[in-house]
């Protein structure tokens, strides 16, 4: 596999941190954004409480709810306020380790981070949030080898 995906995930990065300037401070990682964050832990909360059959565990600093139909989350799971909703499978402690960061950005924006996500966009390679989790830990691309001399 090549790295053609890192000039482009690069560039949303930049891109992402100019945005990010142009938002008022007191919003980002403040009690506002943590009001956020809460609520956004409170949905997901009540979202797997009523969707989840499977187990229910407190994980890398997430309440990680297994068991939820496919319709109720996207791609491998998803990440809202400090819960991590998914279908059936255990999670890896990489994918753990990406939502965890995704917990970290919904703490900085708050309510803003639904609205930011989405104009982020649906490719992962190009979403800022998803590369900033680490798009190897997401399992969105496969992880580089390292050669040995």
């Amino acid at each position: 596999m090549t790295d053609d995906w890192r000039p482009a995930a690069e560039a949303a990065l930049a891109r992402g941190r100019r945005f990010d300037r142009r938002i008022p401070s007191f919003l980002l990682r403040s009690p506002i954004s943590r009001i956020g964050y809460w609520w956004g832990t409170s949905v997901g909360f009540v979202w797997g409480s009523l969707w989840s059959t499977g187990p229910v565990e407190r994980r890398n600093g997430l309440w990680v709810f297994r068991g939820l139909p496919n319709w109720a989350f996207a791609r491998g799971g998803v990440c809202v306020g400090g819960c991590y909703l998914t279908g059936d499978h255990a999670p890896s402690e990489a994918v753990l380790k990406h939502e965890a960061v995704h917990k970290a950005q919904w703490l900085r924006y708050g309510f803003m981070m639904p609205v930011l996500y989405l104009f982020a966009g649906r490719d992962a390679l190009r979403n800022r949030f998803e590369i900033e989790a680490g798009l190897e830990d997401g399992g969105y691309v496969r992880r580089q080898r390292v050669s040995r001399p």
